[in-house]
């Protein structure tokens, strides 16, 4: 991916967290990273290149596009990009391919529940907050849930056990103050789960019932006198208080759900796709689709949740979209949110196909703004001529011949607005005698097209034909016998004043002369005038070797036999000096030769 490709989309990546995804010109994912701020982590590939590393400047030369996925924070970055690296394995990404999961914390379903670090989520009715990213993290919020709220971490099923039988005095736990002796029937049941409550609010990120629970504590203990307990109380809110960041990750209560959100752009409609299971983002794609007339966006978003579930054999068994629509399984619950964490997911997926269409945008207006030489003249062309198609392949013809003799044409063949030699033609008039231009470029527009069509090869979206509105009406006949003219743009320039005729329009097109277009049609009309005159040329002279001298009224084959020998071509007798000619063949043959090859001269001009 060059600078150039680079700069050209620079201006539709989001200041938003994200993962991007470095991909090459075969579809691979070659690298998949995450970033803070999209924008910025992007541009540092290109705007550093000479302090990068060499791989780093290698896997850059070797992407052809850029993806990016928005996401909520750079935590939930991080989880979609260890899924993405674990699924494509890019060859320039070295860690996070060992196939290890990220870690839960979760609250046992069990009488005086524990809370505990798993890599395995077991659906036995126990809550998971998770994935944690960061191992420290999720240490350090499991230091501050203990020191506010000692639990019990042994490994006895208290429900077996008659609490405070005698059996178990001895609590190791409970004498190092791990905990507060729940198995001793020293702390209630109804104080523990009121503990586990408040830990279940830390863990989701709602502080204030938390701090109000504290704050009750305290102020009651207060009442009570009992100061000392109060004062660790405070100590406890203090520390809670202390406690930065908010948690991001998804409660596991979302479990396999597919998040679907639309967006129109013109003719275009958008698909954005969201794959969550287990409350974890491992997929999302934006599908795009051409949006019919009739088209509405329910129409498209039932076609696009089925299409779209089978590519990703997606088997959840509901679906958050923005609106209400009915699927063909109805066995599927549609859900349309208006609060919670299912919200935050349908705004997630909005805010990705949204940044889309925008990216879209910009890449079209970009490529109109950045339109090269070529395609620039040739839609000033076809806007000139008022065309359907832009002319990508021209073809211009021309008809030579000298007072009816040795008659010829040529076809010259314009491709993204440069001559193409390789496929010019010229021609040998059959079927007319004399001097008829106009039957000549019928005869010749009607063998050129005939033989492209029984090639089946393409036809040209412009024709122009030298010439004023005869030649053009002759040229259009031929069209018709062929049944073409419906399939090409044809038109006709007259010299002098550089006039465009249309067939059936006796008014012409005036074009400015600085117009590029016109340009176009003049260098393919010069072209094809060159390449008619060449060949004429090459064939009079042909027949002027043999016979072209004794057609010159008073001269026999013994006095051009003469001049020949002396002169060696016709060539050099057309350039020799009068006094030279004369001295040969005499005063009169000289100026009979002279004239006849000059009139010759005059009329291929």
């Amino acid at each position: 991916m060059t600078r150039k490709e680079y700069d050209a989309m620079s201006h539709t990546l989001p200041r938003q967290p994200g993962v991007y995804k470095f991909i090459d010109a075969e579809g691979t994912v070659i690298y998949v990273g995450k970033a803070k701020n999209l924008k910025n982590r992007v541009a540092s590939y290109f705007n550093a290149s000479g302090r990068a590393m060499n791989k780093t400047r290698v896997m850059v030369k070797n992407a052809a596009t850029l993806e990016f996925i928005i996401v909520n924070s750079e935590q939930d970055a991080l989880l979609l990009e260890n899924t993405l690296i674990k699924k494509f394995q890019p060859r320039y990404n070295v860690s996070l391919k060992d196939g290890k999961s990220y870690s839960y914390l979760c609250i046992k379903q069990e009488r005086f529940p524990r809370v505990f670090f798993t890599r395995k989520v077991i659906r036995d009715g126990s809550t998971y907050f998770g994935p944690y990213t960061s191992k420290w993290r999720m240490k350090m919020i499991m230091e501050v849930v203990r020191k506010i709220f000692p639990l019990r971490t042994c490994t006895f099923n208290l429900s077996e056990r008659n609490i405070n039988n005698g059996k178990f005095k001895v609590c190791l736990e409970y004498h190092i103050k791990n905990c507060k002796g729940p198995c001793e029937g020293l702390q209630s049941e109804e104080e523990y789960m009121d503990n586990i409550d408040q830990i279940k609010n830390i863990l989701r990120g709602n502080f204030a019932p938390v701090k109000d629970y504290l704050k009750a504590q305290m102020a009651r203990q207060a009442e009570q006198m009992a100061f000392e307990d109060a004062q660790i109380t405070k100590d406890k809110l203090s520390l809670f208080e202390d406690y930065q960041g908010k948690s991001t990750v998804v409660s596991s209560t979302v479990r396999d759900v597919d998040v679907f959100s639309i967006a129109t752009y013109e003719d275009e409609a958008f698909i954005n796709y969201l794959k969550v299971v287990n409350g974890v983002l491992i997929n999302t794609y934006t599908l795009e689709l051409d949006k019919n007339l009739n088209d509405d966006n329910d129409t498209i978003l039932i076609y696009a949740i089925e299409k779209l579930r089978e590519r990703f054999d997606s088997i959840a068994p509901e679906i958050i979209l923005p609106m209400d629509v009915k699927l063909s399984d109805e066995e599927v619950a549609i859900t349309v949110p208006q609060r919670g964490d299912k919200k935050k997911l349908l705004d997630l997926s909005q805010k990705n196909v949204q940044y889309f269409v925008l990216q879209r945008k910009k890449e079209k207006l970009a490529r109109q703004n950045k339109q090269t030489p070529v395609e620039r003249k040739l839609k000033t062309l076809k806007e000139d001529l008022q065309m359907d198609q832009t002319p990508l392949h021209i073809e211009c013809f021309d008809n030579s011949n000298m007072q009816g003799s040795n008659p010829t044409a040529s076809c010259v063949v314009f491709k993204n607005a440069k001559p193409s030699k390789k496929d010019y033609r010229h021609f040998n008039i059959k079927t007319v005698v004399g001097p008829d231009d106009f039957a000549s470029m019928e005869e010749i527009v009607y063998r050129r097209y005939k033989r492209l069509l029984d090639e089946k090869a393409s036809l040209p979206q412009l024709i122009i034909i030298d010439g004023g509105k005869g030649q053009l009406s002759s040229a259009v006949k031929s069209l018709k016998k062929l049944d073409i003219l419906d399939k090409v743009t044809i038109i006709g320039i007259a010299k002098r004043l550089e006039e465009i005729f249309f067939p059936g329009d006796p008014l012409p097109l005036y074009i400015n002369k600085k117009s590029e277009s016109l340009k176009i049609i003049q260098q393919a009309r010069n072209e094809a005038h060159r390449f008619a005159v060449e060949h004429h040329r090459n064939r009079r002279s042909k027949n002027f070797l043999g016979t072209a001298l004794t057609q010159v009224p008073g001269i026999g084959e013994k006095t051009a036999k003469k001049l020949l020998t002396h002169f060696g071509s016709v060539k050099a007798i057309e350039q020799a000096d009068f006094a030279e000619l004369q001295n040969i063949a005499g005063k009169n043959v000289a100026l009979k030769v002279r004239q006849h090859l000059q009139e010759g001269l005059n009329e291929e001009e």
